[in-house]
């Protein structure tokens, strides 16, 4: 019956579904209590499902949010500063998209300016943006980087991320400590051993 519910194009890229309204996503949440086999009308669960609604809004806000747009106001004086800019370890909850459980990490991010740089805050929001959506840490992990080399156009740019993933430690073979490290290095992060390898030294040991 979901499957009817859900049209095939949902996965594709750039898709906008219409947007259930509140009710009916409630409903949802009734029905998948009263199929783990509890009553969603007692007490304890009563106003529940209505409180899951309102989880779902803050943990997938990203959706609402362009995070290329964090990146149009950016700054040309620098004093020709060209070197690396990095900012590590920007926390961040995300929610994997095969079972809905938790994805907890942080990011580094780093990138070579060419001539303007970005309000160091701005990287966050990218991350957080990106974030606050289904995910895998792959995609995750790509998308941040591309997003940051297609709006401020740097030398290079650096994603490495490293998470834990609730799916498998509260699932399936329920590994915990367990953490999955993901980059992706464009420009001159991927072509040039010494930036690459500078960048990697300030996140692992700054």
């Amino acid at each position: 019956m979901l499957n009817k519910l859900i049209s095939p194009m949902a996965s594709e890229p750039g898709f906008q579904a219409s947007r259930p309204q509140r009710q009916e996503a409630e409903a949802a949440v009734a029905l998948l209590l009263r199929w783990a086999g509890d009553n969603p009308h007692r007490e304890g669960l009563r106003d529940t499902p209505a409180r899951v609604v309102r989880a779902f809004e803050d943990w997938f806000s990203g959706y609402e949010e362009d995070p290329a747009g964090f990146l149009t106001r950016t700054f040309e004086e620098v004093e020709g500063y060209d070197d690396i800019i990095v900012l590590r370890g920007i926390s961040f909850e995300s929610h994997c998209e095969h079972h809905l459980a938790p994805i907890i990490g942080q990011a580094h991010v780093g990138y070579l300016p060419s001539s303007r740089v970005v309000g160091i805050s701005k990287l966050a929001r990218v991350v957080e943006a990106h974030a606050r959506r289904l995910q895998v840490q792959e995609k995750m992990t790509a998308q941040i980087a591309q997003c940051i080399q297609t709006v401020l156009q740097p030398r290079g740019v650096g994603v490495v991320i490293e998470a834990s993933h609730h799916c498998m430690s509260t699932r399936g073979v329920h590994k915990t400590g367990v953490k999955m490290i993901t980059s992706t290095m464009l420009g001159a992060f991927r072509s040039g051993s010494d930036t690459r390898r500078e960048f990697l030294s300030a996140i692992r040991h700054g």
